[in-house]
Formats: C-alpha cells, sequence, structure tokens
C-alpha cells in the first residue's frame, strides 16, 4: 500500500515537473517562439517565475522619460502601466439590470491632471467622468466594453482589452423559475 503511495507522488512530481519546462527561440525572421518540446538553439525557460495576469488588462512599459527643460517642469507625462475594466466580469451574465449598467475601471498609476476617460460601449465612443461610472439604456443581449486613457491633445495614452458580457432579462410573458 506504501509502496503505491511512494510511485503514485513520483508520477505526479515527475509529471508537474514536464508540465513546467518551456522553450523559447528566435527563428531566422526574428520572430520569437515558445514551445513546451525543446527545438535546436531554444534555450529553457523557467515558468515558475510567471504568473497569470489578474483581470482584462493590457500592460504597457511607461513611456520613456527625456531630459526635461525647465518648462516641461509644469507638464511632465507618465506613462501608464495598466488599465483593465472590472466591472462588469469578462463573459459575466447580468440578470435584470434595469437597462443601467455600472462600469468600474482599474488605472496604474492614477489618472493624471488633463487626461480623460473615454469608454467605448458596443462601438460607441462615450467621454467619462472618471474609473466609475453608469451607462443607461444597456438593453438584453450581447455587449462589449473597452476604454482608454486620452491626453490633452487627444493621443492615447493606453487602452484595455475589450470586455465582452452579456444582459439578460426576466420575460414577463415567460417567468423563469429559476434565475441563477
Amino acid at each position: 500500500m506504501q509502496l503505491r503511495i511512494i510511485v503514485i507522488l513520483l508520477g505526479l512530481l515527475a509529471s508537474g515537473s514536464a508540465l513546467a519546462q518551456a522553450y523559447k527561440w528566435t527563428d531566422e525572421d526574428g520572430v520569437v517562439h515558445y514551445s513546451d518540446r525543446p527545438q535546436p538553439g531554444a534555450e529553457t525557460v523557467d515558468l515558475g517565475k510567471y504568473t497569470a495576469p489578474q483581470g482584462n488588462s493590457l500592460a504597457r512599459k511607461p513611456l520613456p522619460r527625456r531630459a526635461s527643460t525647465a518648462e516641461d517642469d509644469d507638464s511632465r507625462t507618465v506613462g501608464y502601466d495598466s488599465l483593465a475594466v472590472t466591472s462588469p466580469v469578462a463573459e459575466q451574465t447580468l440578470w435584470n439590470i434595469g437597462d443601467v449598467l455600472n462600469v468600474s475601471l482599474a488605472l496604474s498609476p492614477a489618472l493624471q491632471s488633463g487626461h480623460q476617460v473615454r469608454a467605448y460601449f458596443d462601438g460607441t465612443p462615450l467621454e467619462v467622468g472618471g474609473l466609475s461610472f453608469q451607462l443607461q439604456e444597456v438593453y438584453r443581449g450581447e455587449h462589449n466594453l473597452q476604454a482608454e486613457v486620452v491626453d490633452e491633445t487627444g493621443r492615447v495614452m493606453i487602452r484595455s482589452q475589450p470586455t465582452r458580457f452579456y444582459v439578460q432579462q426576466t420575460s414577463l410573458l415567460r417567468p423563469q423559475a429559476n434565475i441563477p
């Protein structure tokens, strides 16, 4: 009995380490490839140091800083690291919201003075007042939501990944007994 447990544990350990192997190489065109199978000239990638991203965000490197002058000191711009739609969650089904959608965004670092948040609801651009806002006339069906931050000139500083969600409404003609 104990031998069987030891063999099973060793098998699990061996399979776990096999799953943690990944390989990275660059082809002759300069394209970087990743695989779980070794390739000639590939280097081993340690997957233990990588974690799955949280939320639905698009991370960007901060904008490079340039040498500042006296006139630039008042208008320094720092890039944003991430912008994500945190509510509604991707692929979420919302029930009986009364045609009003509460939206929350996460932005890092905080919104800078002079910058504005723009939301795209089903492709239509909307100027919104901040990182939490309500959208009116959100009817049943499939919808898409995306957000971006723009500077004073209208240049996009960062954009979130699109978030798809669904709105359902209980029918008055055929009420359902059990709604999740």
